[in-house]
């Protein structure tokens, strides 16, 4: 890519928490690069607009919610996650003017949750409907997951989440989120709903005793759930793994266009990143 000023950022709303600009920011510190990366508030409304103004200085964008599904539209090509998912957190604006969308959510996950020991997955349990559910039940299913529980609020909140798991040949099942009280043979649990949120219902012991829990939400951290889970006797996995880790993909797509190529000094790269939080 050279050393020309290159432009990135993230979009979304609320944005202004955001640890992305830190995380991207020592990166390319790093790397050498002089690349400017910034937080910007937006909503899906004047997504189409704000893409469709980018001039050829601008290498990618990040998205978070509520832009994740919104951008698909505006999209040339998916990689195979993103496709599977119907979720994009990343998109490389290529010099060729193309947008290509891609989903580093699945992979943030599998990676935190390899560092913190989890190897495989056989029953898993997801809190929550959402586009980053979805990353976690693909997560899971390449973990080795055969059926996954989702437990949410409002019945039908987890008909997508049936279909993909369909798609990928993981049994999927909806219960409430009152069940977290019962429920005793997960092996996984992710959280996805917001870490102010009061679930209304305590873990049971035996699930927390039996189960990690990756919550993905890290503001507040811990959050309700977590200090539940610990309390319980339970491991917590932070959510800052999964950010950092789907960070580091994001780096490398940014620079060299491919998640799965390493960005040169690697190692060094990601202790950079993890040392900015």
């Amino acid at each position: 890519m050279g050393s020309e000023l290159r432009r990135l950022a993230v979009l979304g709303s609320p944005i202004a928490h955001s640890k992305s600009p830190a995380l991207h920011r020592a990166a390319y510190r790093r790397l050498g690069l002089d690349w400017e990366y910034t937080a910007i508030e937006l909503r899906g409304h004047g997504l189409a607009e704000f893409i469709g103004g980018l001039d050829a200085s601008w290498r990618g964008l990040s998205l978070t919610m509520p832009l994740k599904h919104d951008v698909l539209p505006l999209l040339d090509d998916l990689d195979e996650i993103a496709t599977t998912t119907g979720a994009v957190n990343t998109v490389l604006l290529d010099d060729d003017g193309r947008r290509r969308g891609f989903n580093t959510d699945v992979g943030g996950i599998v990676r935190t949750l390899r560092e913190a020991g989890v190897g495989g997955v056989h029953h898993g349990l997801i809190l929550g409907g959402g586009a980053t559910a979805g990353s976690a039940l693909v997560a899971m299913s390449l973990l080795g997951a055969a059926r996954v529980r989702v437990l949410v609020r409002r019945v039908g909140a987890a008909a997508d989440l049936e279909a993909l798991g369909r798609r990928l040949g993981v049994g999927v099942e909806e219960g409430h989120l009152d069940e977290l009280g019962r429920v005793d043979d997960a092996d996984l649990v992710v959280s996805t709903v917001p870490g102010g949120t009061d679930l209304g219902v305590e873990p049971s012991a035996a699930v927390a005793q039996r189960a990690h829990l990756l919550d993905v939400a890290y503001d507040p951290w811990p959050s309700p759930l977590g200090s539940s889970w610990v309390a319980a006797g339970g491991s917590l996995v932070h959510g800052l793994g999964m950010l950092l880790h789907q960070a580091l993909l994001q780096v490398r797509i940014f620079v060299t266009g491919d998640p799965d190529t390493e960005v040169p000094d690697e190692g060094a790269v990601l202790a950079v990143m993890r040392d900015s939080l």
